[in-house]
Formats: C-alpha cells, structure tokens, sequence
C-alpha cells in the first residue's frame, strides 16, 4: 500500500501562485509516475502533469507554461508549482502514484482561484 497526503492548497486571487505537496509513504518502492489531476464540482476529473522516476514531466495543454510539477526523492515528495492562477483552476487537487499492478489517491487539497 502506498498512502498519499497532498498540502498546499488554500485561497489565491487570479495571477497569483501556489505550490502543492504530495507526500508518499509505504511501499513506495516501484513507484514509476507520480501526477496531479484535478477536479471541479460537477466535472470529470481531470489530468494535470506527472513526472516518472527519471525525471520526465509531461503536463496537459491548459496548465503548459504556468504549471510545473517536480519531485524530491529524498523526501519523496512530488510538488506542483502553479503561476498564473485563473479562476478556472479553481478545483480539488489529488496526487497519484503509479505501481506496475496498482494506482494509488491521495484525498486532495482543495484550490480556489478568485477573480
């Protein structure tokens, strides 16, 4: 089992920033790709970014350029730096892990974006 504590979230006016965390415990071993998807009321969940164990990120269209997503894994911990807030980044952040048999949620931080 891995479990993943996500922090970070909280109030910001549009063009502002915020960097989200993601905490991973457990058996982390064989964690291949850690993300960050997000979720608005009444909307599917949505990708945002991910990064693999060597380095590679990869971010979905709306967020390239403002968002950037990293890893400590020292500390295992998988970060998200977003600039350039708009309200309608405005959702719950959840952090995922990838395992060869197993995905894994955390419980999300939440990211309100006023205009």
């Amino acid at each position: 089992q891995v479990q993943l504590v996500e922090s970070g979230g909280g109030l910001v006016q549009s063009g502002g920033s915020l960097r989200l965390s993601c905490a991973a415990s457990g058996n982390i071993f064989g964690i291949y790709s850690l993300g960050w998807y997000r979720q608005a009321p009444g909307k599917e969940r949505e990708y945002v970014a991910a990064i693999t164990a060597s380095g590679t990120t990869n971010y979905a269209d709306p967020v390239k350029g403002r968002f950037t997503i990293s890893r400590d894994n020292a500390k295992n911990t998988v970060y998200l730096q977003m600039n350039s807030l708009k309200p309608e980044d405005t959702a719950v952040y959840l952090c995922n892990a990838h395992q060869p048999r197993d995905t894994y949620w955390g419980r999300g931080t939440q990211v309100t974006v006023s205009s």
